[in-house]
């Protein structure tokens, strides 16, 4: 047979022998395969006893932050919402009323602010866009769940708690650059 690139191969129809024909060295092989992983060390984790290390930097539930104040950060700007590639997050503008001045930071605020955790494909653009620095990814794992509606977390769920010993610490996400800008004089300056 004459092909374009001569690269043509001749299979060989080649007779099998004994040994061959009737397995025995085929299935003793696999079987010491099997043998040498009984003895190994177990990769499998336990999880619900056992839950294995995650990296300081791993990206899991969401978190809208409180100040030192305990009001509020977001301002609801929308900046999270277009900058998530999933389209997961809303939210709904509000003004703030006289006297909600101790809930909410600015005269802005978000009256809804919905994730839909079924979307969300957890690449941390959401707090790379915030200006307010009120949204972080928390190294928390999102709850399993039988009901999809479930998956839609509400602030009722996201806002962290008033309680100071009950708050996510979330430094480890804040990038060096950040941190580095906020020590910057200019900045205090500024605020």
């Amino acid at each position: 047979m004459n092909t374009l690139t001569n690269r043509s191969k001749v299979v060989s129809n080649k007779k099998m022998n004994f040994w061959e024909r009737i397995y025995l060295p085929a299935i003793f092989g696999g079987m010491g395969i099997t043998f040498k992983h009984l003895f190994r060390k177990k990769t499998t984790v336990q999880y619900p006893e056992v839950k294995r290390p995650f990296s300081d930097i791993y990206r899991g539930r969401h978190v809208l932050k409180r100040d030192d104040e305990g009001r509020e950060r977001c301002t609801a700007c929308g900046l999270c919402a277009v900058a998530c590639p999933a389209e997961a997050i809303t939210m709904v503008a509000a003004e703030r009323k006289p006297g909600e001045e101790r809930l909410y930071r600015e005269e802005k605020y978000a009256s809804v602010y919905e994730i839909n955790m079924l979307r969300c494909i957890f690449c941390g653009d959401c707090e790379e866009a915030c200006p307010k620095e009120a949204i972080f990814l928390t190294p928390e794992i999102v709850r399993s769940e039988y009901e999809r509606s479930k998956f839609f977390y509400g602030k009722d769920e996201l806002v962290e708690p008033l309680d100071p010993k009950k708050r996510i610490d979330v430094s480890r996400r804040q990038t060096p650059e950040v941190i580095e800008f906020k020590k910057d004089k200019r900045y205090k300056h500024n605020k």
